[in-house]
């Protein structure tokens, strides 16, 4: 597997590369449909709108893309798909995206590429290189990459040593504090990390699954997640258990020093109220 790269061109005259994570949609072939509590396309909606709202009352730069960390799909139908397409059509920059592992990667890429959305996997911006990794599995919760997708990790950083480096996959790579749902992780990280150990350039992995805002440094790599546009869980907890705060989304900019400003948006608090019975899904 050979790298095959996306180049894009800031729309900031300093070089700042700014885009947006949009992640863990959940979406049915229903709109209708109920996901613990909350109807998942309305909460998109929600998210899309606000996201849309922000941009005229900041009057802000453009975003040079959006990032869809995977599980855009929750019963894994090509509505769903077309759903998720026409809410992010609504939204200006180009969006690219992983699978995550309720999705139906092969129908993922059939509909998102009929909808005319980029399968690119890697990008350079600025002095940034974006590289977005399946860790999907099937028939399983955890994640892993594969020797392949390991190869493009360590292709980007050889190709492009002195570009900074945003990894995009959908499992988290280091605990989120939460028991249960760290079961579900990364379970190879580790070869990750050495890959990434090499890499001389600032380093951050962003990941979806968590359904929670996330951010923390370990051995140099600044590790992020983003609330859900749905349901979110609890964080710190040891059982399943959903939390109150709102459906969200997460905003980044990305300097050409390596530095990164970051910030979790999200709905009023409990426009989308969840089913706090729910002891599993």
């Amino acid at each position: 597997m050979q790298l095959q790269t996306l180049t894009l061109t800031p729309h900031r005259a300093d070089g700042v590369v700014d885009l947006l994570q949009i992640t863990d949609t959940h979406l049915f072939a229903d709109k209708n449909a109920d996901f613990l509590g909350i109807a998942p396309w309305y909460s998109a909606r929600a998210v899309v709108d606000a996201i849309l709202e922000n941009a005229r009352e900041l009057d802000a730069t453009p975003q040079d893309f959006i990032l869809a960390t995977g599980d855009l799909s929750q019963d894994q139908t090509p509505e769903s798909y077309r759903h998720f397409s026409e809410l992010m059509g609504e939204l200006a920059p180009p969006i690219f995206w992983l699978p995550g592992n309720h999705d139906d990667g092969h129908l993922m890429q059939a509909e998102l590429d009929d909808a005319g959305i980029s399968n690119a996997k890697h990008l350079l911006c600025g002095q940034w290189q974006i590289l977005l990794l399946d860790t999907h599995l099937n028939h399983e919760t955890f994640g892993e990459l594969s020797a392949a997708q390991l190869i493009l990790l360590e292709q980007a950083i050889t190709h492009y040593p002195e570009h900074h480096l945003l990894l995009a996959v959908h499992h988290q790579a280091i605990p989120v504090g939460c028991a249960w749902l760290d079961q579900h992780n990364l379970r190879n990280s580790a070869a990750m990390k050495a890959i990434l150990a090499k890499h001389q350039a600032a380093k951050v992995v962003m990941c979806g699954h968590v359904h929670q805002g996330f951010d923390q440094y370990e051995q140099g790599i600044r590790y992020l997640a983003s609330p859900a546009t749905c349901i979110q869980f609890k964080p710190l907890s040891d059982d399943f258990a959903l939390d109150s705060m709102a459906p969200g989304w997460r905003a980044l900019s990305l300097y050409p020093d390596g530095r990164l400003s970051t910030q979790v948006w999200r709905l009023p608090h409990h426009a989308f109220a969840p089913d706090f019975s729910a002891t599993g899904y």
